[in-house]
């Protein structure tokens, strides 16, 4: 009995014997993509501050969950965190598709504004997002996005007229049909099989994916529009989180915003640095100002088309990216 009350008083004396956490990451693209390596750096942060008391497990390329099912594995704790393409809420909470309202955010600094956790834009989202059980911990910057093509090489609108592109949101299939073409949703992970058997004639990817999913093998041509910009984030399962010890809840969120803000940093070399990689292999095209001009007016139906689709809350949300 004494020997049991000397170890309660000697542990109570260190402070709480935390029990080991353990989390487990979804992510559908390969672990050499920097979306990849920005879940590294978290997991080597995390394990590193909680001396191993915090054990992360990442699961690229797909292995547990497509892009499209990921927020529900999340919510219904089939896993307890995922990484997904924020357009994979429109369904549920259509004004996240504003990063897809055409030239919204032109500029990398305008992005980085929007997406700053402080940012008006930013909080609307992630406090709808937290109402639907999955916690936004970091967002995670993916790039611009670009247009693929096989045959014919991109450069005006009219050069979509007629042909089937891969989508991977709403919004983005306004912009489609704005300029004449079919949109068709495809998973990132499918998009190399749909290229490749001639499924659709065009795409829209982020450029920073072009190498890691090597589509320049079954592409000709990348057109470098930057009318949209491609955001990722990483979620967490409410119940799982409020389940955490205050340590450790403390250590996740500290390495969510250290990754987020490096990742954030370098991401404009990257996306340069892929588009140098990219041309090697591939016919680049940039668009002049006449271009941009072109593209801008053709596609000026898709904010009415958003704003009626996301009520008050995309409207919301629009005021407060334009007065950044």
């Amino acid at each position: 009995m004494l020997r049991h009350t000397v170890l309660a008083m000697a542990l109570t004396a260190a402070g709480p014997v935390l029990a080991k956490t353990t989390l487990q990451i979804s992510l559908q693209l390969p672990i050499t993509h920097h979306l990849g390596q920005n879940l590294e750096d978290f997991k080597q942060e995390v394990e590193a501050q909680s001396d191993g008391d915090i054990e992360v497990r990442i699961f690229p390329s797909a292995q547990l969950f497509k892009d499209s099912e990921v927020h529900q594995a999340v919510t219904s704790g089939a896993v307890n965190m995922g990484v997904l393409n924020l357009t994979q809420l429109a369904g549920t909470i259509p004004a996240v598709d504003v990063f897809y309202v055409p030239f919204m955010f032109p500029t990398p600094e305008k992005v980085a504004a929007a997406t700053s956790p402080d940012s008006p834009v930013r909080e609307l989202l992630d406090a709808e997002i937290l109402k639907t059980g999955a916690r936004p911990l970091w967002w995670q910057a993916y790039g611009g996005v670009a247009l693929l093509s096989k045959e014919i090489p991109i450069k005006r609108p009219e050069d979509m007229a007629g042909m089937k592109v891969r989508v991977f949101g709403k919004t983005l299939g306004e912009f489609v049909r704005a300029v004449g073409g079919a949109p068709v949703s495809i998973p990132g992970s499918e998009q190399f099989l749909a290229y490749q058997r001639g499924v659709v004639d065009a795409g829209m990817t982020g450029v920073s994916a072009v190498g890691p999913r090597k589509l320049y093998q079954v592409m000709n041509n990348l057109t470098v529009t930057n009318h949209a910009d491609i955001e990722f984030m990483t979620i967490i399962n409410e119940q799982f989180w409020q389940s955490l010890p205050d340590e450790h809840k403390a250590i996740i969120t500290a390495a969510a915003r250290k990754v987020e803000k490096q990742l954030r940093e370098k991401m404009q070399g990257l996306e340069q640095q892929a588009i140098v990689d990219a041309s090697e292999k591939m016919n680049v095209i940039h668009l002049d100002d006449d271009d941009v001009t072109a593209w801008r007016e053709a596609t000026q139906p898709v904010l009415q088309k958003f704003l009626e689709n996301s009520g008050e809350l995309g409207q919301k949300v629009v005021d407060a990216a334009q007065s950044l």
